[in-house]
C-alpha cells in the first residue's frame, strides 16, 4: 500500500496547540498519531471527516484540568497520521481495524484503563464499533453527533442533507477541510456569527498539502452505508447486533443544528441499552462541529458521564 506522510512543518507553531506528538506503528507500516495528555481516568476523543485532533483542541486543557487522562489519535488519512494515497485502500473494516490496532498499541505502551469515549462523526462510526466489540475496555460513552448506519435501504434522495454533504465532499476543488468545518458553502451549518480565525483554518488545512493527501477524506463519505448492498453494510448490521446487547452507559448530546446526523440521535437513545436512564441532551446554538461551537458543554457532559460511571 502506497502512503505519504504529511511534512513536519505544516504542523510548526499551530495556534492552541501545543501538545507533544507521539506515535505508534500499526499493520502496513503505517504511523498514526496520537496526543496524551493529563493523568486520572482515561478519556479518548475521536473525531471524524475531514478533521483531525485539532477538533478537540478547546477541550483537553479543560479535561486535563478536571483531572483526566486525555487521548487524541488521528485516524489514519487524518492530521499527522500516514495517509494512504489510493482511495481504495480505505474501507469501513479496514479503518475499524487501524482503530482497534491503535488503541491496542497505545494501551501496550501506557495501559489506558476503564475508558470513557466522546466520539463525532466518523469518530463515532468507528468509535460505537469498537466499544460494541470490546464493552469490557469502557465505562462510559457520549455520542455526538454521530451514530452507526442501520446497513439498509433508507431511501435516500439528492436533496438529503448527507446526499448534499456527500456531494459538496467530492466536488470542492481544491478540498479544503477548513471550509468543510466553516465555510459558508458547506451543508454542515454552523452556529450564526460562528467563523474560524485565519490561524485556525491554517491549522485545519495542515495535514492536506494537496490532491494527493486527501484521498481518506475524498473517501469517507462515500464509505457510509446508505443502502443494504453498500460494502459496508454487512459490517454495521454485525455491529447493530452487538449494541443492541451493549449495557455500557451512553449519553447521546447533539448539537440543535445539524441535519446531517439529527436523525441519529433518537436511534441511539432507543435502541441502545446502556442509553437507558441517561440523560439524551440537544446542546443549543451548535451544528454537526460541536467541539468549535460548544466546547464547554461538550465538557461538561464528559465529566458528568464520570460522575455517574464513578
Amino acid at each position: 500500500m502506497d502512503k505519504i506522510r504529511t511534512p513536519d512543518e505544516r504542523f510548526k507553531d499551530l495556534v492552541d496547540w501545543p501538545f507533544e506528538p507521539r506515535y505508534v506503528n500499526l499493520d502496513e507500516d503505517l504511523r498514526v498519531h496520537y496526543v496524551d495528555e493529563g493523568t486520572g481516568p482515561t478519556v479518548l476523543l475521536l473525531h471524524g471527516e475531514p478533521t483531525w485532533g485539532y477538533l478537540y483542541r478547546k477541550m483537553i486543557p479543560a479535561l486535563v484540568d478536571s483531572g483526566c487522562r486525555v487521548v487524541v489519535p488521528d485516524l489514519v488519512g487524518f492530521g499527522r497520521s500516514d495517509k494512504p494515497v489510493m482511495r481504495d485502500d480505505y474501507t469501513y473494516g479496514r479503518h475499524l481495524r487501524w482503530l482497534t490496532q491503535t488503541i491496542d498499541e497505545i494501551d501496550a505502551t501506557s495501559p489506558l484503563g476503564p475508558i470513557t469515549l466522546f466520539c463525532q462523526d466518523w469518530g463515532g462510526l468507528l468509535g460505537l464499533c469498537h466499544v460494541a466489540q470490546h464493552p469490557a475496555m469502557y465505562r462510559g460513552v457520549v455520542a455526538s453527533n454521530t451514530g452507526v448506519p442501520l446497513g439498509r435501504d433508507i431511501g435516500m434522495t439528492d436533496k438529503d442533507p448527507f446526499a448534499l454533504w456527500r456531494r459538496f465532499s467530492q466536488d470542492i476543488n481544491p478540498f479544503s477541510a477548513s471550509e468543510c468545518v466553516a465555510g459558508h458553502a458547506s451543508p454542515l451549518p454552523s452556529p450564526p456569527g460562528f467563523q474560524l480565525t485565519q490561524e485556525e483554518k491554517r491549522a485545519y488545512d495542515a495535514p492536506f498539502v494537496d490532491e494527493t493527501y486527501v484521498a481518506g477524506a475524498r473517501q469517507f463519505p462515500v464509505l457510509v452505508p446508505t443502502s443494504s448492498v453498500h460494502p459496508g453494510a454487512h459490517l454495521c448490521r454485525n455491529i447493530w447486533s452487538l449494541l443492541a446487547d451493549c449495557q455500557v452507559p451512553m449519553t447521546t448530546a447533539f448539537g440543535d443544528n445539524d441535519p446531517v446526523t439529527g436523525p441519529l440521535q433518537g436511534l441511539l437513545s432507543s435502541s441502545v441499552p446502556g442509553a437507558a436512564d441517561q440523560p439524551h441532551l440537544i446542546i443549543e446554538n451548535a451544528g454537526h462541529f460541536i467541539q468549535e461551537h460548544q466546547p464547554g458543554k461538550c465538557v461538561e457532559t464528559l465529566m458528568g458521564m464520570l460522575d455517574r460511571t464513578g
